[in-house]
């Protein structure tokens, strides 16, 4: 596919188109129905309700047309109605929805173990497990390297996110809204400082520096010998999109190889092509023990999964592993497709063109502001269709969460949603679906770009 994403037939017109009284009466009266019945636990970013979503545009129950530059989360990459993946899970749903592989296991769960096998870095003999959520994989990566090595430790890093359960919560580096009185948590995790290039004190320090910062601190504090996994995003996600330094993840999968330690890439929000590669870890020709995935997987179905060292899953005992809903069969139908959609259309290739847009508009913005005295844009990041803006205090690298609200609720009021994150609140993420056109992408960049002016 050409990287215009001109070959791409949609089924929804893409444009944005905002009515004036956006929420519109229907959204509003299904907010108060949800106020009596769904925990007020559950957020949603978007006082809006969906009604159709097709490429880079979503449609609301009250006709309102929303530029996507979120994908519910990096989940949506091959578009939220493919019809591929439509048409697969169409099929798979004729003939059976559920059986249990642990039970009267069939074919889609060996078939997408073979593609996964494929796909994720190195040659050597691996075996894949499939389960529902990125949390859930994280969790069994965890179980596999502990029994595999007889070791308890486990290393996260700062500005980590692997997710809302017990374990995971353990893993994630921030605290509010994801772990704040939920504790105590899962015991023997360690936390070391990550590659964080932007808001390093020493801003020369290289990615192999910054790498023996932390397994020095690992020696110390835990012992080599007695670490079973480190677990890290290649490209942090929740934590603000951060791009470690050149050398920071191959020093650490060398130091774990040197000394037994199971180095578990979580691949979850990064994977299936959003970085312009299949997984953010081959910009650098890192090659995982265990590599974690869920989001785009599946296109839009719940599915997740690890892949890894056919020695390490091959040590877990037989019904060690699994679950009831794990690799539901239609899941499993879906994400075959998802990935025949991906190489298909080239999206590994898309992302890539994705970046040189957006980043050099981006880039455009940074310097014009800062000509003007409002140098609010700090740091621009990221790779492929997983892109940041950090904002900041004018002149300073002071984070700015007010700015960074302002700017989101501005886009949305003209009919663009963009995501937040960053450990301060203070990051600007977006994630279109890689078949968004040129057209819709621009368009949504010049909306983001107002929001950010008018409010700088």
């Amino acid at each position: 596919m050409s990287t215009t994403a001109s070959e791409i037939t949609f089924r929804l017109e893409q444009k944005r188109r905002v009515q004036a009284d956006f929420p519109g009466p229907k959204s509003i009266a299904l907010t108060e129905r949800r106020k009596a019945v769904v925990a007020a636990g559950v957020a949603s970013a978007v006082p809006v309700y969906v009604a159709d979503a097709d490429g880079g545009i979503i449609h609301d129950v009250d006709g309102n047309s929303f530029i996507d530059l979120g994908s519910g989360i990096a989940v949506t990459s091959v578009g939220a109605s493919d019809p591929a993946v439509v048409g697969a899970v169409k099929e798979a749903v004729e003939h059976f929805t559920h059986t249990c592989f642990m039970v009267t296991p069939y074919e889609s769960y060996v078939a997408l173990a073979e593609q996964l096998n494929r796909l994720t870095p190195g040659s050597h003999e691996k075996r894949t497990v499939l389960f529902n959520s990125g949390a859930e994989a994280v969790e069994n990566a965890i179980k596999v390297a502990r029994l595999a090595t007889g070791r308890d430790a486990v290393v996260a890093f700062d500005h980590a996110y692997h997710g809302r359960t017990n374990l995971t919560m353990a893993l994630t580096a921030k605290a509010m809204p994801y772990k704040t009185n939920f504790g105590p948590f899962a015991p023997e995790v360690y936390r070391m400082p990550m590659s964080y290039p932007y808001r390093e004190e020493n801003a020369s320090i290289t990615g192999a520096e910054a790498a023996k910062r932390a397994i020095t601190m690992i020696e110390k504090q835990i012992g080599g010998d007695q670490v079973a996994a480190i677990i890290i995003e290649p490209i942090q996600g929740e934590g603000g999109f951060i791009v470690p330094a050149e050398g920071f993840l191959p020093a650490l999968a060398a130091w774990a190889k040197a000394n037994g330690v199971v180095f578990i890439a979580d691949e979850v929000q990064s994977g299936f092509c959003r970085t312009g590669e299949w997984f953010a870890v081959d910009h650098e020709d890192v090659v995982p023990d265990i590599i974690t995935m869920a989001k785009g997987i599946a296109g839009g179905m719940p599915l997740s999964a690890i892949t890894g060292r056919a020695d390490l899953l091959d040590a877990v005992h037989p019904g060690g592993l699994g679950g009831t809903y794990g690799g539901n069969p239609v899941a499993c139908a879906a994400a075959l497709a998802a990935i025949g959609s991906m190489e298909e259309y080239n999206l590994a290739g898309r992302a890539r063109h994705i970046e040189q847009l957006a980043a050099g508009r981006l880039q455009e913005l940074q310097a014009e502001l800062a000509g003007a005295g409002t140098a609010v844009i700090g740091d621009i990041r990221g790779r492929g269709a997983m892109l940041a803006v950090e904002l900041v205090q004018a002149g300073s690298k002071e984070p700015n969460p007010e700015l960074t609200k302002a700017v989101a609720a501005a886009c949305l009021k003209e009919g663009v949603i963009i995501l937040t994150c960053g450990t301060y609140g203070n990051v600007i993420r977006l994630l279109p679906p890689l078949v968004i056109t040129d057209d819709l992408l621009n368009d949504g960049l010049d909306v983001l770009a107002a929001a950010i002016k008018a409010n700088a």
